[in-house]
């Protein structure tokens, strides 16, 4: 089965202004640029280099002569601003929707089945240092000191003058053994208190002391005016992991530590397909739970791919909350590598009415009875007394009328329907989901050898996400990209 790993295909106006001292430069070889960047992953640098001096790439982007030069390096991170800003001023990813449009273009010309389709995630961690707690706390008094006006400098020279002298956080904290750093904590939060009162009216809309009030706010606690620091134990893995990326946040995945973001892929599996395509992406916080992730998605995969039956995925994406949506949209959701312990005795819930469910296990089956917070399945205890797996049944007898009882949920229903839906397909379709790893391992291939990018921020990484070309992937050097980022 081969991936198809594409460019974009860009339904967009070639983008110029009327309005003057606004930058002209063309949206489509400025997105084509960008492609062309993460496929063979250069830096900004390395592309203007090769839009000046390579013939190919200057006839892929749909440049003429030799002296023009579309844009300068201030624009095209202008325009990468532009479209994060509209992000967050709509709720809008804009080459999410280039993306959508493309997908929903291919899948239509390379008649690729939808109907199937496996997800999986992975970790991708921010470019940013790996801050302790006090370097932290430091780092953000010395960030916000720097852009302060010479006199609002000397208000606080004296007060944080030992962090002036070694100019550094780093080399602050280096020099403090062990016993120091409780009392350096409760220094700093008082510090942090009184900078923040001195320029709350002057500074407030300002994004470093925006960054200054949520680092006290997620350290420190203020109690009848005195300051304190919270424990490690009350903080949360969502709080600010550096003052370069403020969407990082931190997930420890087994034995792997990471700060940054989360990716979420989706991919057509048909086995019929000659070739599979990617039809979903999203990135989202590390911290956030798969189950989480999908019920979030799950409305807008199946809009873009109505055809969609069914959804191959590990057990991090089981949910009750996903299971009643998936039964509304009528997605078969097969899990492999269910969470929890493994059941000695298969117990089996089928759902007859709204009220009434049957239950049954290998050696007899009944019909459930509602009670006040639950369901109950009475088994007949005369059989269950000849059952070689009676230690191992998850019943419970009654004494009073000797019989064994089962009680369960609706959750518990919907988790066994779920559970039990790979033993009615296929053999050979239940396997599916584990070829998605080769596709994630496609754009782990794209981080460092420490996984992390070359960007910081959730946009920065969604663009990295949303253009995921194989490097292996042979370009079509001498066809011009414009012709394929216009209809």
């Amino acid at each position: 089965m081969r991936r198809y790993f594409r460019f974009f295909v860009i339904d967009i106006p070639s983008g110029y202004s009327d309005k003057k001292s606004r930058p002209n430069a063309p949206i489509n070889v400025m997105l084509s640029s960008l492609i062309l960047k993460e496929k063979n992953g250069w830096s900004y640098k390395q592309l203007l280099d090769r839009i000046d001096f390579d013939i190919k790439i200057r006839t892929a982007l749909g440049l003429q002569g030799l002296e023009e030069t579309p844009f300068t390096e201030p624009t095209i991170f202008d325009f990468q601003n532009r479209l994060n800003d509209y992000n967050i001023k709509h709720g809008v990813n804009l080459i999410e929707q280039v993306f959508d449009r493309l997908t929903n273009k291919q899948l239509e010309d390379l008649n690729v089945r939808a109907d199937i389709q496996r997800s999986d995630s992975f970790l991708v961690a921010s470019n940013i240092r790996k801050y302790s707690r006090l370097q932290l706390l430091i780092e953000g008094i010395l960030r916000f000191y720097r852009v302060l006006k010479d006199e609002e400098k000397e208000s606080i020279n004296s007060l944080i003058s030992s962090y002036l002298d070694k100019k550094t956080s780093g080399r602050y904290i280096y020099d403090l053994s062990r016993d120091d750093i409780p009392k350096e904590f409760e220094n700093i939060g008082r510090i942090y208190l009184e900078i923040i009162e001195i320029f709350r009216n002057n500074y407030q809309d300002v994004e470093i002391y925006k960054i200054l009030e949520r680092l006290f706010e997620e350290h420190f606690t203020v109690v009848e005016e005195k300051v304190s620091i919270k424990s490690t134990d009350e903080l949360s893995s969502s709080i600010m992991q550096s003052p370069d990326d403020l969407d990082a946040t931190y997930r420890k995945k087994r034995d792997q530590e990471s700060r940054g973001q989360l990716v979420n892929i989706t991919e057509t599996a048909n086995p019929d397909n000659d070739i599979n395509l990617i039809c979903d992406i999203c990135n989202a916080p590390n911290n956030k739970d798969d189950s989480k992730i999908l019920n979030g998605r799950i409305d807008k995969i199946k809009e873009k791919t109505p055809e969609l039956t069914e959804l191959h995925t590990d057990g991090a994406y089981g949910s009750e909350e996903n299971d009643k949506k998936m039964e509304e949209l009528e997605i078969n959701h097969i899990q492999t590598g269910v969470r929890g312990r493994k059941s000695k005795v298969l117990i089996e819930i089928e759902k007859k009415s709204d009220c009434e469910y049957e239950v049954s296990c290998p050696n007899q089956e009944v019909k459930s009875s509602p009670a006040r917070k639950h369901y109950k399945a009475l088994f007949d205890n005369e059989i269950c007394a000849n059952c070689k797996l009676r230690d191992s049944c998850p019943t419970i007898l009654l004494k009073k009328n000797n019989k064994r009882v089962y009680y369960f949920t609706e959750k518990d229903y919907l988790k066994n329907s779920r559970h039990r839906k790979i033993l009615k397909i296929p053999e050979e379709r239940r396997k599916l989901r584990s070829n998605v790893e080769a596709t994630v391992k496609e754009f782990k291939d794209r981080l460092n050898h420490k996984g992390k990018l070359k960007v910081r921020g959730a946009f920065k990484t969604s663009v990295w996400a949303y253009i995921p070309i194989s490097r292996d992937y042979k370009f079509w050097s001498y066809v011009p990209v414009y012709q394929y980022t216009l209809t």
